[in-house]
């Protein structure tokens, strides 16, 4: 069965202070995305959609595309202003895009068969990739979804506030996932919610939350794009920063019984580039990585 890794590259990286979808973090300068494809290769993904802006084609293709191509089917989607409702008039003075919601839709066109969806600043680990792959390639259900959960605790940055979606979880099925927005590691160990303040909601660090490693079926797009709608029909023209994310969507669609979520747990290693602090803590892991044999000495 073909199977499609989608990988969302098209933010941008307002935190990090630079174009870190495309920053080389490898001891050959290879970027993330790059252990992304690799390892969903060797799970048996057959075809990669990287989500990009139209100005970064050129250099996508450059740094990493041109060469996964010799060894995966490559194809690229853009996430602009062009793939809204024609009703919809984009707020005056708004720059960003529409959020994780939007990038997949975007993607539409590229993708017919069963896709994983993937963030481009993350790493997820070998065996994400093959329970994924697993999951898509044996469940027939189109309104069967699936998520790879990591720890809340091996997920956040010292370095700043992050936002993850807290996942409640009973027998192995998502029950609800609640984004939070400023999710902070304090020096003594403990991680809160500073949503509204410090010293916020204290978190469990053993919860599961979502990376946006999301896995679906093509029949996803009719429901997402009702929902992607919905929100710009609801939207405040006044908020130019307001974004559809996968989380939250996700959430209604559990609530509304539109959806089911697998949750696939995985005891492999995440980690990611949210701020420029980060980025040391991410090549010595990566090189440790390579020096064990997990990849080779080039990708």
């Amino acid at each position: 069965m073909n199977t499609t890794l989608v990988v969302m590259a098209a933010g941008m990286a307002s935190r990090y202070g630079g174009n870190k979808q495309i920053t080389g973090m490898g001891p050959n300068n290879e970027i993330l995305l790059e252990y992304s494809v690799c390892d969903a290769m060797r799970a048996g993904f057959n075809k990669v959609v990287f989500i990009i802006r139209p100005d970064m084609l050129d250099a996508m293709k450059r740094i990493c595309g041109d060469k996964l191509a010799k060894r995966i089917r490559v194809e690229y989607a853009f996430q602009d202003y062009s793939s809204l409702p024609a009703w919809y008039r984009v707020p005056e003075g708004r720059t960003k895009p529409f959020g994780t919601v939007h990038a997949v839709l975007c993607a539409r066109d590229c993708v017919k068969e069963p896709f994983a969806v993937i963030n481009a600043d993350d790493y997820y680990g070998v065996d994400s990739f093959q329970k994924m792959h697993d999951f898509l390639v044996t469940e027939a259900d189109a309104s069967r979804a699936a998520m790879v959960g990591y720890r809340l605790k091996n997920t956040v940055s010292i370095h700043g506030a992050v936002t993850r979606g807290v996942c409640r979880v009973e027998d192995g099925r998502m029950v609800d996932v609640d984004e939070v927005t400023s999710i902070r590691l304090f020096e003594d160990g403990r991680i809160a919610d500073t949503s509204a303040g410090e010293p916020g909601r204290d978190l469990d660090p053993d919860s599961l939350v979502s990376m946006n490693f999301w896995g679906f079926r093509p029949a996803i797009f009719d429901t997402m794009q009702a929902y992607f709608e919905a929100f710009l029909k609801q939207a405040d023209p006044a908020d130019i920063k307001c974004e559809c994310l996968l989380p939250v969507m996700v959430d209604a669609l559990l609530k509304g019984g539109k959806v089911t979520v697998d949750m696939l747990e995985t005891e492999a290693a995440w980690f990611g580039v949210t701020y420029q602090e980060d980025r040391p803590m991410v090549q010595q892991t990566l090189r440790e990585l390579h020096a064990r044999g997990v990849y080779p000495e080039k990708l």
